[in-house]
């Protein structure tokens, strides 16, 4: 059942993640952390967390170009080893106690940067590994990873800046993607993809890729519910606290409980995917999944009980990360090999490059209403997305997409 284990190179590279997404979720605590404590300000925090992902907004399609143009595991040696340079950087800058906000705002800029060409390189290298019948397990089992560290590494990163301060979250992450770069250096006996010859220029081989997710009647629908989603529905470090203080009034520890619970649903998600893929991965099945995690988040605005929004958030997590892995799993197996990494690139705008804008409507709204009027309405628009995608664009959640993987 966990098919996508079988292959070597897929192992390697499954290792070689988790050692770096427990480093990146430590530095992603210790980032707004140091910036509490640089600004002692609220919108300087959430300033630096939107320098990390708002190059995906600008420069997404052209990470997705490049990942086109260049063999993906060399593109891969090269993001990591240059993601090691920001790190390093801070850890510089919090040991010497030289650390100033803009120099936080430069690291968080030339990560996000770094990341727009790994983001879709690394998204389209999976099929690589394992092929196209092993597409979803491998997918499944990248969110077990990712979720699973997410649990880890703020766990850790806690421990760690109370016995040893921030510096040392940042020289973790630093090391962490030396594990990457080892496994991705082990590889061999890659598969050679069939490319098609650069035609035209970089703005129109750009546009080749819009274009085929504009056209295809799978993909774009499924690329704008995504970015629904991101936008009105996934802004919890945004919600989660001013929840876990003014609604259910439970404080610190109770905003991790809630972080914690939808991890947790995530990473059971992710797994039950992972062994049954047969029999959930269906399209029809994902727009349930979609509706139920908008009318889960739904109830959860209106709760008052902490242990019962524990509950929800446990089965909202479990319903996101199958959704979002779905969606993965049917958009790379509809896109032709030579499009594939600008159209990961567009998925990678999708789910995080409309991120900042997310935060600050959902802000806004905290700040004008309150939290839950903030979480129902966003809720409320995401569910009704799906609802119109269903009707609009009846292909989306009724039939699964022709595969288009080509290897040779």
């Amino acid at each position: 059942m966990l098919g996508a284990l079988r292959h070597r190179n897929y192992r390697l590279y499954f290792t070689g993640q988790l050692i770096s997404l427990i480093g990146t979720w430590m530095q992603n605590v210790a980032l707004p952390w140091l910036a509490l404590l640089l600004t002692h300000s609220g919108f300087f925090v959430g300033l630096v967390l939107a320098a990390q992902f708002l190059p995906f907004l600008l420069f997404g399609p052209i990470g997705g170009l490049i990942a086109d143009r260049y063999p993906k595991r060399r593109i891969l040696l090269v993001t990591n080893t240059l993601l090691i340079l920001p790190a390093s950087a801070l850890f510089v800058m919090t040991y010497t106690h030289q650390a100033q906000y803009w120099m936080l705002l430069v690291a968080a800029v030339a990560a996000g940067m770094v990341n727009v060409v790994d983001n879709p390189s690394r998204q389209a290298f999976v099929v690589e590994m394992v092929g196209r019948e092993d597409l979803l397990n491998a997918i499944a089992l990248n969110s077990t990873v990712f979720q699973t560290s997410g649990i880890i590494g703020p766990s850790v990163a806690g421990i760690l800046i109370a016995v040893f301060g921030l510096p040392v979250c940042f020289g973790v992450n630093a090391l962490s993607f030396i594990g990457a770069i080892v496994t991705l250096a082990m590889m061999n006996n890659l598969p050679t993809l069939l490319r098609r010859a650069d035609q035209g220029t970089a703005m129109q081989r750009i546009r080749e890729g819009f274009s085929y997710a504009r056209h295809d009647p799978v993909v774009g629908p499924l690329l704008l519910v995504v970015a629904v989603f991101s936008l009105f529905a996934m802004n919890r470090l945004t919600l989660f606290p001013l929840f876990a203080d003014e609604v259910l009034k439970v404080g610190a520890g109770g905003f991790g409980f809630l972080l914690s619970s939808l991890g947790l649903g995530a990473v059971v998600g992710a797994l039950t995917l992972a062994f049954f893929q047969q029999r959930i991965a269906k399209s029809a099945h994902q727009f349930l999944l979609g509706v139920a995690w908008g009318i889960l988040l739904l109830a959860f605005s209106f709760s008052r009980w902490f242990w019962l929004s524990c509950a929800l958030l446990l089965f909202a997590g479990f319903c996101q990360v199958s959704f979002l892995a779905m969606t993965n799993s049917r958009i790379q197996t509809a896109t032709p090999d030579h499009l594939r990494g600008r159209v990961m690139a567009l998925y990678a705008q999708a789910l995080m490059g409309v991120g900042p804008f997310g935060s600050m409507q959902a802000g806004i709204l905290a700040t004008l209403f309150s939290p839950q009027i903030a979480m129902a309405f966003g809720s409320i628009v995401a569910a009704s997305f799906v609802f119109w995608t269903r009707f609009a664009s009846p292909r989306v959640f009724t039939a699964e997409p022709a595969a288009k993987v080509t290897t040779g």
